[in-house]
């Protein structure tokens, strides 16, 4: 059984100023038939903005409730659950990489790790310090995100991630506030970290570059029928 397995997904918006009610007015952001990830795969999506990607990735998350279809992770159904259960899923099982990254700004390096940890298996301060020294930030853990450069609170971030030793990874243009060098090293160490954890790892992006690094990599609008419709 694949780590991940996405069937008959749809997802639907009320166009701006219309109701759900009103005829016509319902886009179709995500329709995606059949999708599968398996446990330690590292996989990479295409896609340009505006193509559904980060809804896809809030779907499989379970930020965002689709209006049907079906999520298995570790074989477990995903949107059957409530709004509470999806948390706890993602807290438990699901690391996510934002691309503003998302930290919180009253809060050290070190805090933003144990609070994720807090919302999963709980706090370990122990492991999170390992994970920041892991990440290159060792001497960074009493500083506040403001006192770091973009490159090492991404390296939070990725901490962040994988503080509660999760099974799946989601990336979301992680490397799109960085330049390129930092984008580069960034994109080597979620990997390897990933790889070290036995994590999966599903990223999106629009880059060229960041795409170029992964043996597997996939259009998204080969998978998003929501999405060849509208160009169509």
């Amino acid at each position: 059984m694949p780590l991940l397995e996405v069937k008959n997904l749809i997802k639907t918006y009320a166009a701006p100023g219309f109701k759900r009610s009103d005829s016509g007015a319902v886009h179709r952001v995500v329709e995606v038939t059949s999708f599968t990830l398996e446990a330690g795969e590292q996989r990479a999506l295409r896609g340009e903005s505006g193509s559904g990607k980060t809804t896809f990735l809030h779907l499989i998350a379970g930020i965002l409730a689709p209006d049907s279809g079906s999520i298995l992770l570790a074989g477990r159904e995903i949107t059957k659950l409530s709004e509470a259960g999806r948390d706890r899923q993602r807290a438990e099982s699901i690391g996510y990489i934002f691309q503003t990254f998302n930290l919180l700004q009253g809060h050290t390096a070190l805090e933003n790790v144990e609070l994720g940890m807090a919302f999963g298996r709980g706090v370990d301060r122990a492991e999170a310090v390992a994970l920041l020294q892991r990440v290159g930030l060792g001497d960074k853990l009493g500083h506040y995100p403001r006192q770091l450069s973009t490159g090492q609170q991404q390296r939070v971030a990725v901490a962040r991630a994988l503080a509660n030793r999760p099974k799946l990874v989601l990336a979301d243009e992680p490397t799109g506030n960085l330049d390129r060098r930092n984008a580069r090293e960034a994109l080597q160490l979620i990997r390897e970290v990933c790889r070290e954890s036995g994590a999966a790892l599903l990223l999106v992006s629009h880059d060229e570059r960041v795409l170029a690094q992964f043996e597997q990599m996939q259009d998204f609008m080969t998978i998003n029928r929501a999405l060849v419709t509208s160009v169509a």
